[in-house]
């Protein structure tokens, strides 16, 4: 389902007035970003991350052409030079950290490091964070082989390229909150760099609104299948927050809002926003933390509390993932550079930018969002506060059927309250910020309240 060009819904209120119109439609400012993402670019940073021979976590820091220090050190260059030419706004560093042996995959304590660059927000008040990821170490099919060639072209080169390229295009601009640009390490080892980055975030007070963790996102060859899809993407969410409190579990059971976590709305936010700015692609919302009995670096920031989501091509060639690089029968084996789709990726990458332009260039989520329950009727009335920072031109009320897996319905107000037609018994309901320009913020699911 397309929402480019949707108009929002006229709907008395009890008051007599008439909801105000608002047209959802593309930014342009924001369709010249996306435009701005290279096929070319994207496999120019693949390859080079290829050409390290292999990326293994515990492979060789020392030399300056193999192994997974040269390669973070080639992508913490990359960055320094996107905030040269973006005005020396971007603070790039390492995120360094020693990881104890586990008696498993890490064999010896050793010293890893993340590759993160951030961009601070314009506005003092808007305190959101808003990080895209992929990781940046590869393997083979014995994941304690630190010496074979570990392309890792696809699984996550991929991924990285995505962010970087995010990373070039959108540190030369302002957007009113922080944006968190990270190539992690480790994640094949065990999502130790990303479980040290989410504790770092908890403990030093990080408002981290979205993590968007692209993993495995350049080929549309499935491969069971033999059918090409370049046209689809999958987002992963779970529905229900790890970090829920007892009353918290009792509200959402007595709401029915076991669809309604943060992560499980961000996925919604995602499929909306991207599929208003890319053509050619539908995001797919898969209602699982992760592929069946598998993991990614968004899952320890879920673990922390934060709205976390995996992004993942819509079929993944097993042929191509966690293979030694080989010839068999004819058959070439490995995750190489030539059996990813650059043109795929590329939507990937616009997906990722849209979501994250749009977001950070809007209000804030109001506050204090309440579903009336005074009295008995079948009618359904919300208020709410204003968000921090920037204001808002109005609100959009959303609005669906108790099954349906998304938004179906939006009403633009810009009073801080409303009283809509249909039973809180029957719908689904939430508010979001939406600013002059027509970018909105997350969704706010309300609470019950008098």
């Amino acid at each position: 389902m397309k929402y480019f060009r949707i108009t929002a819904f006229f709907i008395l209120l009890a008051s007599g007035k008439l909801f105000a119109q608002q047209t959802i439609s593309r930014d342009p400012a924001i369709s010249t970003l996306v435009n701005e993402v290279s096929a070319s670019n994207l496999e120019s940073v693949i390859k080079k991350l290829v050409s390290f021979q292999t990326r293994h976590t515990l492979s060789d820091t020392l030399s300056k052409t193999t192994g997974i220090g040269a390669a973070r050190t080639w992508i913490k260059s990359e960055f320094e030079k996107y905030g040269v030419a973006g005005g020396n706004r971007l603070q790039v560093s390492y995120d360094t950290f020693t990881q104890p042996a586990d008696g498993r995959r890490i064999t010896a304590p050793v010293v890893l490091k993340n590759v993160v660059a951030i961009l601070p927000g314009t506005d003092p008040n808007d305190k959101r964070m808003l990080m895209v990821s992929g990781h940046y170490d590869s393997r083979v099919t014995d994941v304690m082989n630190i010496k074979d060639f570990a392309p890792g072209a696809n699984d996550d080169a991929s991924g990285v390229a995505a962010v970087m390229e995010m990373c070039r295009i959108m540190s030369k601009q302002k957007f009113n909150c922080t944006l968190v640009f990270v190539a992690m390490v480790g994640e094949e080892q065990g999502l130790y760099g990303a479980t040290n980055l989410a504790k770092r975030a908890k403990e030093e007070g990080w408002n981290v609104h979205l993590l968007m963790n692209n993993d495995i996102v350049g080929n549309s060859y499935g491969m069971e299948t033999d059918i090409k899809d370049n046209k689809s993407v999958r987002v992963f969410s779970e529905g229900v927050s790890p970090l829920e409190t007892p009353a918290q579990v009792a509200a959402r059971q007595s709401a029915g809002t076991d669809n309604d976590g943060k992560a499980r709305q961000a996925a919604r936010y995602i499929k909306e926003v991207a599929e208003r700015y890319v053509d050619q692609l539908e995001v797919k919302l898969i209602y699982r933390r992760d592929r069946f009995l598998r993991g990614g670096d968004h899952t320890p920031f879920s673990q922390q509390g934060f709205a976390a989501v995996r992004i993942t091509e819509m079929n993944e060639d097993f042929n191509r993932q966690h293979q030694d690089v080989r010839t068999e029968n004819g058959f070439k084996f490995g995750d190489l550079p030539e059996y990813v789709d650059y043109n795929y990726l590329q939507k990937v990458t616009r997906m990722n930018l849209s979501v994250m332009s749009n977001l950070a260039l809007s209000a804030q989520e109001p506050e204090n969002v309440v579903v009336l329950t005074a009295g008995l009727t079948n009618k359904t009335a919300l208020k709410w506060d204003a968000p921090k920072g920037k204001t808002p031109a109005g609100y959009y009320v959303l609005m669906r059927e108790t099954t349906s897996p998304f938004w179906e319905k939006k009403f633009f107000v810009k009073e801080n309250a409303a009283t809509l037609a249909y039973s809180k018994d029957n719908y689904y309901f939430g508010v979001q910020s939406v600013d002059e320009n027509g970018h909105e913020s997350l969704v706010i699911i309300p609470r019950a309240g008098r």
